[in-house]
């Protein structure tokens, strides 16, 4: 029986590769389904045989809670963008003063969900979003449901493999078309679909919805000993990744500029979306030299499509008041597509930008979306304009009536009534948000209809809460307010830093809390201490620090901190004990490439030490540790004479 399930396996394996990477099918489909449903059967008669490279995993099954975050190897980082042919003339200006005559691989920018596939001795384990680029989340489940994902690779090799996840424009239209049989919100276009399935929890779901995938880069090119990209992209086929055929070799930045002309007029004739172009250096050796800057490779550029543009009227514009009281101003439209979704709203940024263009309500005006994300009105069509009437910046808050402000050094309008409802509302749905204390059920409507019941003033009447007042409320069931109320105590568990960030101080934003809330531990040390005693942390500037004494010092905001530990809110930071103190108190820098250590694992090293690892060169840091291709941070290092260690130094040390 072994036999028989593992030939199976094999077997349907190969007629996935041949149908989804090579497009070159060898069996029907009906006879794929009567092979998979044999082998189905037979695995759950001998669950022992059943591997984590068999097909049926791609049929999903597994329902997670939650998904994990999980660490790259090496950073996902982002690309450079030209958005005409100036940029990317600079851009081979650029390279070639630097490194003289080059070749380049174009490739289409699949319009998706970047991912990575880890490879450990051949065999797919692990698969994660891009996320910030360091962190991503953990889809393994998801991704082993793509047809065109390998489960196992022709040779055991052992890598991270980058990607562009997505919906074909064939599978989009079935899953619209059956989601509207069944009365269900559409989806608004393919790259929004292939997002939501690939975050589904339910991995059956992510099964269902087709999806495919392009990979295009390995994150170590020397396991596969390619010396060019063209290589690499050959090397990943023999592998059995799927890549895009449509790439092209070119030897001038003329030839780039023709190929994207090319594909402005044919992508529609695609069966996915693409939303650019991605021009890399041919020649490994040759990136190598180019190096990266901090956020981007030098040796690479995405060439981004024009914004579609297209004309609609403004119906109204509407004003919102944010939690630090700016009033910001929306332009309400007639509905219309642009860039694959219906838009009915547009940002207007703030009163400036209106009397600069003059816009005014019922004038035509172009919208179109900004980074296609956006939208954002560029321009009234004047000689459509009648009769309108010049709009005029609100003097008093929608919200509240109170007088508004403008602050010299701002184009923002603001409300500073510390009772206005608006800002009020917006503080509490912030300090309930996943980066701050992460309240499961207490999305934005909920939290408006706490508030208009009068059951919450300010975030600490959330811990007041009573079941008998909840179950009254429309749509507050039973399950529901239990759910709510104990997410609600679970809450007070968290961190200090969770607290600060959630109270919403301005220009305090996370990682500032954090490093505030572990210096000082506790919140009475917090409010006892002045401008000064913030300075001195490490990235806590002048403006932060005196932003945090303004909050602190006022007494409403003490009050606020004696409620939330009358009931029973942790306002402590539980700090890790590093194993040893041999750099205690020690600030280090990590710049440049590092060959032999992933940068979480050098700054694990610091921190297990006693030290703490920071993101830019000051006079308070103490080490510069500088990898291959170090730039700028390496110079104002030499130039502070700052102590700098190569990476064997740094592992050295950290030996010691």
């Amino acid at each position: 029986m072994e036999e028989k399930i593992k030939s199976l396996q094999e077997r349907l394996n190969r007629y996935n590769y041949e149908y989804h990477v090579l497009d070159a099918p060898t069996i029907p489909d009906s006879e794929y389904d009567k092979l998979l449903h044999e082998l189905i059967e037979l695995e759950e008669q001998h669950p022992e045989f059943r591997t984590a490279a068999s097909p049926t995993v791609r049929v999903g099954g597994e329902v997670l809670d939650r998904f994990e975050k999980v660490a790259h190897d090496t950073p996902m980082l982002s690309l450079g963008n030209a958005f005409n042919e100036e940029d990317l003339r600079a851009f081979d200006k650029r390279v070639r003063d630097s490194v003289g005559d080059v070749e380049y691989v174009c490739e289409l920018k699949i319009d998706g969900l970047a991912v990575s596939l880890k490879y450990v001795d051949g065999v797919f384990v692990q698969g994660a979003t891009r996320g910030d680029g360091t962190i991503g989340e953990d889809i393994t489940s998801n991704l082993r449901t793509i047809k065109a994902v390998p489960l196992t690779l022709k040779e055991p090799m052992s890598f991270e493999a980058r990607g562009e996840a997505y919906m074909p424009k064939r599978s989009f239209q079935r899953l619209n078309e059956a989601k509207e049989a069944r009365g269900e919100a559409l989806f608004q276009n393919p790259r929004n679909a292939a997002a939501g399935s690939l975050r589904q929890l339910d991995s059956k779901l992510a099964a269902e919805r087709n999806l495919s995938i392009f990979l295009y880069s390995v994150n170590d090119l020397a396991q596969i000993e390619a010396t060019t990209q063209g290589e690499a992209l050959d090397i990943l086929d023999d592998l059995g990744f799927r890549t895009n055929k449509e790439r092209r070799l070119v030897r001038s930045i003329d030839e780039v500029i023709e190929y994207i002309e090319y594909w402005t007029t044919h992508r529609a004739d695609l069966d996915y979306d693409i939303d650019g172009i991605v021009i890399k250096v041919n020649d490994l050796e040759t990136q190598e030299q180019l190096g990266y800057t901090v956020k981007s490779p030098r040796w690479a550029v995405a060439y981004k499509f024009p914004a579609e543009e297209v004309v609609t009227e403004i119906l109204d514009i509407e004003l919102t008041v944010g939690r630090t009281g700016v009033i910001t101003p929306t332009a309400i439209l007639t509905p219309v597509k642009v860039a694959g979704t219906t838009v009915a709203r547009a940002s207007l940024h703030n009163h400036e930008l209106i009397e600069e263009r003059d816009i005014r309500i019922n004038d035509k005006v172009v919208i179109r979306k900004a980074g296609d994300i956006i939208p954002e009105v560029v321009r009234v069509i004047m000689e459509e304009r009648t009769d309108q009437e010049v709009y005029r910046a609100p003097t008093n808050c929608p919200s509240c009536g109170h007088e508004t402000v403008k602050l010299e050094e701002e184009v923002a309008i603001r409300c500073i009534n510390p009772a206005c409802p608006a800002q009020l509302v917006e503080g509490i749905i912030h300090f309930v948000s996943r980066g701050a204390m992460n309240i499961d059920g207490l999305g934005e409507k909920v939290v408006k209809q706490l508030y208009d019941a009068g059951l919450i003033h300010d975030v600490s009447d959330l811990y007041n809460l009573k079941y008998d007042d909840l179950i009254e409320l429309e749509r507050m069931g039973d399950k529901k307010v239990t759910n709510l109320l104990n997410a609600i105590e679970a809450s007070k568990d968290n961190d200090l830093s969770k607290v600060l960030f959630g109270l919403g101080i301005r220009f305090l934003g996370a990682k500032a809390s954090r490093l505030i809330a572990e210096e000082f531990k506790d919140i009475d040390t917090i409010l006892a201490k002045e401008e000064e005693d913030f300075i001195e942390i490490p990235e806590i500037g002048e403006k932060i620090a005196k932003s945090i004494v303004t909050y602190t010092h006022n007494p409403d905001f003490q009050r606020l901190i004696g409620k939330l530990k009358e009931y029973g809110v942790n306002l402590t930071e539980e700090v890790t004990v590093p194993e040893h103190t041999t750099f205690e108190g020690m600030t280090f820098v990590l710049t440049g490439k590092l060959s032999r250590l992933t940068r979480n694992e050098a700054k694990a090293l610091v921190e297990n030490a006693g030290g703490k690892v920071t993101g830019s060169v000051s006079k308070n840091t103490d080490v510069v540790v500088a990898g291959e291709d170090a730039g700028s941070k390496l110079e104002k290092a030499q130039s502070l004479d700052i102590t700098i260690w190569d990476e064997d130094e740094f592992i050295e040390k950290m030996e010691q």
